[in-house]
């Protein structure tokens, strides 16, 4: 083990001047090289431009009657939208998370493997991750709206929302559930576990991280989602008295000043109060994973 580690460090404490000189004797190599850091480069400045852009044109703009209750051309209140988008969001959670969730481990931990029926659901699954917002929130308003009769409702853009990030969930809880190691499977049945046991006490703590990356992403599409929430839960700027009532999202609400061309200023700041709510989710869900896989 030691002769193992001498021959390791002195490879990881090379030099910037000889991977320098290494790369210089392959070009094909400081090519490639060239590629990733221009890349890199290029990602980070962008988002640093846009982050920087959308917090200087937005903050001077946080005023304190952007945040009543009551929406009015005054105002022009976005806590409203806040609050619909806070209902949206736990709403949709709460069909599609379990749907998402439990289709994976039946995929991964139930079903045989190399079977059509598995395939033709990780096929189907793939297909609705692909398709377009504005196709889901034309279905939203055939079905939801009008066969359904919900009319323009926080319900209809809700269940909406559900079916489109359901696909999303379903993978990458399965990816993470694949990457369970088979070691952890077979040690739990081998203390005597049973596969329901297994799976709830065992897999699933230890897929957390990757469960909690794919609803991530579900929560970053749904506050995002504008196309599909024009549809089926309308624009009111209100907040709705129930479920079955009209009302806007952040992003609809964003959408719907900066087309009206009117309401800039007050677009640019509704764009901060996004870019924080994705932060401060995306701070909680892994100080949260961090916590349930030190366990």
């Amino acid at each position: 083990m030691e002769a193992i580690r001498q021959n390791i460090n002195p490879i990881n404490k090379v030099g910037i001047k000889e991977k320098i000189k290494a790369y210089l004797r392959n070009p094909v190599s400081l090519g490639l090289f060239l590629l990733v850091v221009t890349a890199a480069i290029i990602t980070f400045v962008v988002l640093i431009f846009l982050i920087g852009y959308i917090l200087i044109k937005g903050i001077p703009n946080l005023t304190p009657s952007l945040f009543a209750f009551k929406y009015n051309t005054e105002n022009v209140s976005l806590m409203p939208a806040l609050i619909n988008t806070i209902i949206m969001t736990f709403i949709s959670l709460l069909i599609a998370a379990p749907l998402g969730i439990f289709s994976a481990i039946y995929l991964v931990e139930y079903a045989k493997r190399g079977n059509k029926f598995v395939n033709l659901i990780r096929i189907t699954a793939e297909t609705l991750a692909g398709i377009p917002s504005i196709v889901y929130g034309l279905f939203g308003m055939l079905f939801f709206v009008t066969a359904l009769h919900w009319s323009y409702s926080i319900m209809a853009g809700a269940f909406t929302l559900a079916i489109m990030i359901l696909p999303l969930i379903m993978r990458t809880t399965e990816e993470a559930l694949k990457a369970v190691p088979d070691t952890f499977r077979e040690g739990s049945f081998g203390l005597g576990a049973g596969k329901l046991r297994t799976v709830f006490v065992i897999v699933l703590p230890t897929a957390v991280p990757g469960i909690l990356a794919g609803v991530i992403l579900g929560i970053g599409r749904i506050v995002g989602e504008t196309a599909a929430l024009i549809y089926t839960a309308g624009t009111a700027p209100d907040i709705p008295e129930n479920l079955m009532s009209s009302g806007r999202t952040l992003a609809v609400h964003m959408y719907s000043l900066s087309s009206e061309g009117l309401y800039m200023d007050q677009a640019y700041a509704t764009a901060v109060v996004l870019l924080i709510i994705v932060v401060v989710i995306n701070t909680l869900s892994g100080f949260i994973a961090k916590r349930i896989a030190a366990r």
